[in-house]
């Protein structure tokens, strides 16, 4: 199937499939023509990649996680070592996140919103943290 066929199939974008082909995430055949065929296999291995792309996986962890689920001798333990992994990150910007929010929010309260020119949200931004 063609890239159009291929990106409708697994839900993504001629561009991105474009872009994994071109850093090695998939190699389609190609035709006589020099146009791409898309495999079954090749469809199933781009929505595989849009999966792990939503759950905010890098293209290195994709390219970890593709080689494993390719890997008939792989052990679920590896796997398991590469979402761990992620999920430390993820915890790690939602802490990151949860301490932004607060210190906005509290900046935020702080600040009267009248016609005076005298802002603690500036004051801040321009001081640094107190």
């Amino acid at each position: 199937m063609n890239i159009k066929e291929a990106g409708q199939a697994a839900a993504m974008p001629a561009k991105t499939i474009r872009y994994y082909e071109e850093i090695g995430l998939i190699r389609p055949a190609r035709g006589a023509n020099g146009y791409r065929d898309f495999s079954p296999q090749d469809v199933h291995k781009l929505a595989f990649l849009g999966r792990a792309r939503t759950l905010g996986f890098s293209i290195a962890d994709c390219r970890v996680l593709l080689a494993l689920y390719e890997d008939a001798d792989r052990t679920s333990a590896e796997v398991r070592e590469v979402a761990r992994t992620h999920l430390a990150e993820i915890d790690t910007k939602i802490d990151a996140l949860t301490e932004m929010r607060a210190t906005l929010a509290h900046l935020v309260d702080s600040c009267a919103g009248d016609n005076r020119p005298d802002c603690p949200i500036l004051a801040s931004l321009a001081d640094g943290p107190s």
